[in-house]
This record gives C-alpha cells, structure tokens and sequence, in this order.
C-alpha cells in the first residue's frame, strides 16, 4: 500500500467530520468482489476431469460475465450520464474502462466455449488459461470498483444532494428484472456489514410488496451466520425464527 498509517488515520479523521453520504457503489460492490473470488476460486479448484464438475464451474463463469455486463450497462446507463450532466468528461476514464471490461467478458465467454468444447487431454491446459486470465479480469476491477467508489463518489458527492442521488437509484433499481435483483441479493446482502443490511431491507421493507420483500429474506437466510440472521431480524422488527443456516 501507498498510504502510511499516518496518512490512513488522517482519511478516517476527515471522514468521521462529515455525515455519511448516500453511496451508489458501496453495496452492489461489496457484491461483485463476493462474486468474482468465489468465481476464481471455484475455477482455480476444479477438477475438469469430472465433466459434472465442469459444467456446474463454467456455468458459475458465465452468470459471473452474465452479471457483470449488466452491471456495465446500469453504470453507462444511470451513473455516468448523471455524473457528466454535472461534470462533463470525468467519467471518461472509467467509460473507456466498461469498453475494455466488455471485450474482455466475451472473450473470457470464449474461452469457457473452447473448454466445453475441447477434448479431454487439453482440458487442463485450456482450465489454467482461463484461471489466469479470469484472475487478472478480477484484479483489474477490484482497481477499477476502487476509482468509482473514490474519485467517482466525490464527483457525486459534490455535486448532488442525497435525495437526488436516492432518486438514480431507485431509477436504476427499478430497471432491473425480478431474477437478477435475487441474483443481486444473494451475492450483495452476506457480505454487507450488519448496519448496511438493516438499511436495505429497511427500506425493502418500506417500499416493496411484502411478498418481494420475503423472497429476498429468503434468499439471504442460508448464507448468513446465525447471529448475523439474529441481528438483521431484530434490527427489522421481526421474531427470529431458528433453523438450520449455513455459512457463505
């Protein structure tokens, strides 16, 4: 890391002077890193030898690209329009980066194609290409989410009020069909902290029809701790119900 201590608690001073601001990343960002190491890890382990192996892991890859071009598309169409309303030009770095993102999802696409498709003694081979190139399509967007969330935020910050920006992304959300918002959920909410999860189911709660509102519990119940089920139920108001609960 660049930053000394000196210079981290110096950040943390500064932050902690100013009310939280409403952050369009934060949450679906906590979810896309979830995602990706669970991808590469999985891809990294699997036996493709096993054929039902191999496909349950490419599948895995692909709603990985799969969700990753959609979430380019709600960036481009939501975020960065607002952003160079207000300030013309400064999402251009990151605008040229989805450009970059986008050719390298439909070739990582390819190349899950070419190892379905390859005969048993290449397999292993063709699984180690795509291991590395998913890795450095990872580490590339943990940099690039890393900008949006610094530079970008404070182009926003500076430029909207918090209503307004609640107002893109209600938009944004409500663009979103019911299937990828489970998909969202599942990947976002086990990983938020218990302070964020309380505020969007909060406001699910609030806003939503209770049936959407259930399904989404439902579908975050088996990947969060017990207690962590606990706090997000009493934080909600709601009895706490015990079974049996897995860890992510």
């Amino acid at each position: 890391m660049k930053n000394d201590l000196g210079e981290l608690q110096q950040v943390a001073q500064a932050a902690s002077a100013q009310a939280p601001r409403v952050d369009l990343y934060a949450g679906i960002h906590k979810g896309l890193r979830a995602l990706m190491a669970d991808t590469l890890l999985a891809v990294g382990r699997m036996d493709c030898d096993d054929a039902l192996e191999l496909a349950q892991t490419t599948q895995r890859v692909m709603q990985l690209l799969d969700f990753c071009r959609s979430h380019l598309h709600h960036e481009n169409e939501f975020v960065h329009p607002a952003i160079e309303a207000r300030a013309p030009g400064a999402s251009g770095v990151i605008a040229h980066e989805h450009e970059e993102h986008e050719r390298d999802i439909r070739l990582l696409a390819d190349m899950v194609s070419a190892l379905l498709q390859c005969a048993p003694a290449g397999r292993a081979q063709l699984a180690a290409t795509l291991y590395g190139q998913l890795s450095l399509f990872v580490a590339h967007n943990y940099e690039h989410m890393h900008i949006e969330e610094t530079a970008h935020n404070a182009v926003l910050w500076a430029r909207y009020t918090d209503a307004e920006l609640i107002g893109i992304h209600n938009a944004l959300l409500a663009s979103i069909p019911p299937e990828e918002m489970m998909f969202a959920v599942r990947w976002m909410v086990p990983w938020l902290n218990p302070a964020q999860r309380t505020a969007m189911f909060a406001d699910m709660q609030a806003h939503a029809p209770a049936p959407a509102f259930q399904a989404a519990l439902d579908v975050v119940r088996p990947h969060l701790r017990e207690h962590e089920w606990a706090k997000l139920m009493k934080s909600l108001g709601l009895p706490v119900t015990r079974g049996p609960l897995e860890g992510c």
